[in-house]
């Protein structure tokens, strides 16, 4: 397991926020709990701030969700802006794929150390897409390669109740069009890891 923890100049004195990002499918949930289960550290993630669903549909992005759109990224600024300052008490919300909702207030963060915060668009070079990155210490952008991830994404479209069908047109209409978007600024990473080998 790559280490986490090298000093960053100009990091908080007290946090350290290590950023992974990368297209849906790649991992990045899964690469983040490796981390946090080996070397004890708390993980928020973007999918903590998805829109509602009633909010999306109010909205109408309901069959675009998971698009940079579909989240709140001025409140995920905000937390982690929280987190920097080493504020105590600090609570995330999480993500539960049964449901397919964000759940308020279900991570305590430590107001040291190491956090973790996984997630698709941290270095969308978009304003509020830019704040999230301007509170991140270091990102990296996790690679596998791509039929594994598409067969990941429909696979896990269909533990969560689409058909087969169902999940091959979500990727294909919407999940596929992301991960272009985030393969364009893998570049502004500070470290690529190909995680295809560990698959």
């Amino acid at each position: 397991m790559d280490n986490p923890f090298p000093p960053v100049p100009g990091s908080s004195a007290g946090i350290r926020l290590l950023g992974l990002t990368g297209a849906p499918g790649v991992g990045k949930s899964t690469y983040a709990a490796a981390l946090a289960a080996e070397h004890g550290l708390a993980v928020v993630p973007m999918d903590g701030f998805h829109y509602a669903d009633v909010e999306l549909a109010r909205r109408g992005l309901l069959d675009r969700k998971g698009a940079p759109d579909t989240f709140d990224a001025e409140g995920y600024a905000v937390l982690l802006r929280r987190v920097r300052r080493c504020e105590p008490a600090v609570v995330a919300p999480a993500f539960d794929r049964d449901l397919e909702q964000a759940l308020a207030g279900a991570i305590a963060v430590p107001a040291t150390g190491t956090v973790v915060t996984e997630g698709n668009y941290l270095l969308l070079d978009e304003p509020r897409w830019r704040a999230v990155r301007a509170e991140v210490d270091e990102v990296w952008h996790l690679h596998v390669d791509d039929d594994l991830r598409r067969e990941r994404l429909v696979a896990r479209h269909v533990r969560h109740g689409k058909s087969p069908a169902e999940a091959r047109a979500w990727v294909a209409h919407v999940d596929e069009p992301n991960a272009r978007l985030v393969e364009t600024v893998a570049a502004r990473a500070d470290r690529v890891l190909d995680l295809t080998a560990r698959a």
